[in-house]
């Protein structure tokens, strides 16, 4: 019964493929001119030809079919060879019904009706008269022959692969002969060319097939004698064997017949028309400042396209290498875009640089790695034959290789779907070397993607794998494995599944200079934190198109509350947008949403708050990979071993820490100082004046005044805290102190730090702050006569704060300098620093300024935040 349907079944094809021939042969002669012998016109090769390929998205609508015949309408090229694909969606319905059919499932038979009402109602919108007529009377003729086909196979509950290519086949059928119409409509000759006629090709074991290019070009010049045009609308996808059996070109079919018929054809260019401006130089759902290249090599192409960039199969590119005729990428819904020239060596019209040298970035996501290691490796002949043997047997695909030097581990990916079987068979085919302990392990590391950096211009290239390195370095990213081959046309690397948009985020960056994305969570917007957060809207704009940095706050916590965003928040309204849409404050859930945006690789908390809580996260939030830039002091002043662990972590990645606010608000006094110590100057001493209040007080403290008068006007000013106390009695400048000891190589702890106390002792316990200003006065005679004493010695009073380096100690207290002396000379509630070194001896070096005040604190956190973006690749 079986070989009775089979046969049958045969029967059908054969009588289908006949009937289109006998009709397709008799049109052309119709149409050839008494004049003109039929068997003696010659196939032109050359320039005269360009060809055309629209895929199904292309010719998906009556609307979409009239564009494509309008533009080959205004191909201005001598002679025109168009390859279609089946409008969009057919070839997957015509599965279907293969599916259907063999599943014995009656509703194929509903099915294939869809598929013909499909073609009859785009038909009738774009045909009339006797090209109307043909059409349907030769679809209506096909949807028979299919559905006796269909039929055989719904009885026998199988299709044969052959059978199945014919069915599917004839998508491009019906859209090829549509659209020769649509051209022959608007008054200029076309044919059309069912390819299963002309293109032969071989089967090969992995379920490709070869083109036999001498067998279709004869075969072509035999159409082409029977059919000449200067328009020809060519079937994609479909092919047939030598036996003249059915066959497709398997995947991206339509794309390599274009390549094997222009090879044939010798053609001046292949334009392959699709939805995209070009190739980019990034997948731009995952990059959005991905570029469209102007041009890219055949190898480029070949190398980007291997690794799921959306191009080409790789197989489209090898028959026009032969010829060298380019490959044009373009838009069919975007004319104006001139898109993407593959060729053999392209021109490079960018400037020397690593930009025209990598070209572009692809990823391939879901693989696993391989790890095979032993020391009985090393020297073995014929261990990577028997690794790779195991895996062929699996049928499993490696997509990369890596091995040591050393011969003492092999690594590989492999699509993780297949790595279960090819750690089994491996473990099988190496059992007696594992239990022998020659092989010490078969690893397998899930949960990976390939990341590769594609350019032909790479070769021989110095600074380029540097590069590459170092931006996923920065980026926190770390590598599992890497593979180059010896042409240099590509850098392969390994990296976790949920690494890897962010580590393309950040090589596309690092190489095309696109903006320097930072996500930023600002956290305490109080004072300091809303001013920042100003200052930042205020020159976002400026640092996006002069300065390629884009800074993104994606969320903003305070104590109670939070908001969050997934693409930035608009800092315009960001106090209406919390009270609207605020969140019960989650530190940890805070965190996790502005670090694991995968589309943007660098990520700063920004903490704007004194709170010791929020400083003992550092630690954990460096580790993850998080910059931290803040004003807070509890950190860098807490206890000395959790400071070391933080420097040491800081000083082991690529992760920044930054913390100039927290000396001097917007002064460069710990940058000064590091300047100093990394050009090999010795720190002797540091004095200054920390305090912004203290200056303001003592600065103001003259004449005829009270001490007390003095702190109630700063008070109402706004310089002090909102206790007083918390100023006077030194502890905030202590912590400065410590900071600059701890920088300048002092192992001390803030209690080693003697502190001169201004709140009188029986104040410290007054109940409030109210309390203690209403009784300061009490107190004033003392501090009244230190001044005159002073003054009577043409000085001045000052509170400052000393490192003395070369005595391994710290202090704090109120100390007299003569009039003339640079602390005397300030004036507001200025700072001033004076470091006293090996070169800077006999007159130390001064930095003075503004030391408090929301404005200059915010902008000593905003410059650390400039120069983060500095460091992760933004221009200087």
């Amino acid at each position: 019964m079986s070989a009775f349907v089979f046969s049958g079944m045969a029967l059908v094809c054969q009588r289908a493929r006949r009937g289109t021939q006998r009709k397709q042969i008799c049109a052309s002669i119709a149409d050839v001119s008494v004049e003109k012998s039929i068997e003696n016109v010659q196939l032109p090769k050359g320039d005269v030809w360009s060809v055309h390929k629209f895929g199904g998205t292309c010719v998906g609508s009556s609307e979409r079919i009239s564009n494509v015949a309008q533009i080959i309408v205004n191909d201005d090229s001598e002679r025109k060879l168009v390859v279609v694909s089946a409008m969009a969606k057919v070839t997957d319905m015509m599965y279907d019904l293969i599916n259907k059919a063999q599943s014995r499932d009656e509703s194929y038979v509903s099915a294939l009706d869809a598929v013909l009402e499909k073609h009859k109602s785009t038909a009738h919108d774009l045909l009339d008269g006797d090209e109307l007529a043909s059409f349907l009377s030769q679809l209506h003729h096909d949807i028979n022959n299919l559905k006796a086909m269909l039929r055989a196979i719904y009885i026998a509950g199988h299709a044969m692969e052959s059978f199945t290519d014919f069915v599917v086949g004839h998508g491009e059928l019906w859209s090829a002969s549509m659209l020769s119409a649509v051209i022959r409509k608007r008054g200029l000759d076309c044919k059309w060319m069912d390819t299963r006629e002309v293109l032969i090709v071989n089967p090969t074991s992995s379920n490709q097939v070869d083109p036999d290019f001498l067998e279709s070009e004869r075969r072509l010049e035999q159409w082409y004698s029977k059919n000449s045009s200067k328009i020809i609308i060519a079937t994609g996808f479909i092919a047939s064997t030598h036996e003249n059996i059915p066959t497709t070109l398997k995947r991206d079919g339509s794309d390599f017949s274009a390549a094997i018929m222009g090879a044939l054809l010798t053609s001046r260019q292949v334009t392959i028309w699709t939805d995209v401006d070009g190739v980019y130089s990034a997948d731009p759902r995952k990059v959005k400042e991905a570029v469209v290249l102007k041009t890219l090599s055949y190898q480029e192409a070949w190398e980007m396209s291997y690794f799921g960039a959306n191009v080409l199969h790789p197989r489209t590119i090898i028959p026009v290498m032969r010829y060298d005729i380019p490959i044009i990428i373009r838009n069919i819904f975007n004319l104006s875009a001139p898109g993407t020239k593959i060729c053999r060596q392209p021109v490079d019209e960018e400037s020397e640089s690593l930009v025209s040298f990598v070209k572009g970035f692809a990823t391939i996501d879901n693989v696993a790695l391989v790890n095979v290691e032993g020391t009985g490796m090393a020297g073995v002949p014929g261990t990577a034959n028997a690794i790779f043997g195991a895996v062929k047997d699996v049928g499993a695909n490696v997509v990369m290789i890596s091995q040591a030097s050393s011969e003492h581990s092999v690594c590989f990916a492999v699509p993780e779907k297949e790595v279960k079987a090819v750690a089994e068979a491996l473990k099988s085919r190496f059992r007696q070397a594992l239990e022998a302990g020659r092989l010490s392990q078969v690893a397998v590391i899930p949960n990976c993607s390939i990341l590769a950096a594609v350019g032909q211009r790479m070769a021989s290239t110095p600074g380029v794998s540097a590069t590459l390195f170092n931006a996923l370095a920065k980026a926190n990213i770390n590598i599992r494995a890497i593979a180059q081959g010896c042409t240099e046309y590509n850098i392969t690397v390994v990296v976790r599944r949920e690494d890897c948009i962010k580590a393309l985020r950040a090589v596309h960056s690092r190489f095309y200079l696109s903006r320097t994305t930072i996500a930023m969570g600002i956290i305490g917007p109080g004072l300091i934190g809303s001013t920042l957060l100003e200052q930042i809207k205020d020159q976002a704009s400026v640092l996006k198109e002069d300065f390629n940095i884009d800074l993104r706050v994606m969320g903003i916590i305070s104590s109670r509350t939070m908001l969050l965003c997934d693409e930035g928040l608009d800092l315009s309204n960001w106090r209406e947008l919390q009270k609207e849409r605020g969140e019960v404050a989650d530190m940890e859930r805070f965190v996790q949403h502005v670090h694991q945006n995968h589309f943007i690789p660098n990520t700063v908390l920004v903490d704007c708050t004194a709170n010791p809580d929020i400083a003992s996260y550092y630690y954990n939030w460096l580790r993850r990979g998080i910059h931290v830039i803040t004003p807070n002091k509890r950190a860098n002043s807490g206890p000395l071993d959790q400071y070391l662990k933080l420097r040491a972590l800081q000083r082991q990645s690529y992760t920044h820490y930054f913390y100039e606010a927290t000396v001097g608000a917007g002064l460069p006094i710990i940058s000064t100082l590091r300047v100093l110590l990394e050009t090999g100057d010795k720190i002797l001493r540091i004095e200054g004046i920390f305090s912004g209040t203290l200056s303001y007080i003592f600065n103001n403290f003259t004449g005829d005044k009270s001490f007390s008068d003095i702190v109630s006007e700063a008070k109402q000013a706004g310089y002090t805290e909102p206790d007083p106390r918390d100023d006077l009695s030194g502890t905030d400048v202590a912590r400065k102190v410590i900071i600059l000891a701890r920088e300048s190589g002092l192992k001390l702890e803030l209690a080693d730090i003697p502190v001169e106390n201004l709140v009188p002792e029986p104040l410290r316990a007054s109940a409030s702050a109210e309390e203690f200003m209403q009784q300061l006065p009490q107190f004033d005679a003392d501090l009244t006569r230190k001044r005159q004493e002073a003054e009577n010695a043409g000085e001045v009073l000052r509170y400052v704060g000393v490192v003395d380096v070369e005595n391994q100690k710290g202090f704090v207290e109120m100390q007299r300098y003569k009039d003339d002396h640079p602390f005397a000379q300030l004036s507001g509630s200025d700072n001033i620093i004076a470091f006293t070194t090996t070169r800077y001896r006999k007159q130390p070096l001064i930095v003075r300024g503004p030391g408090a005040g929301a404005q200059v604190t915010a902008g000593g956190i905003f410059s650390d935040i400039l120069r983060l973006a500095s460091y992760l690749g933004a221009p200087s």
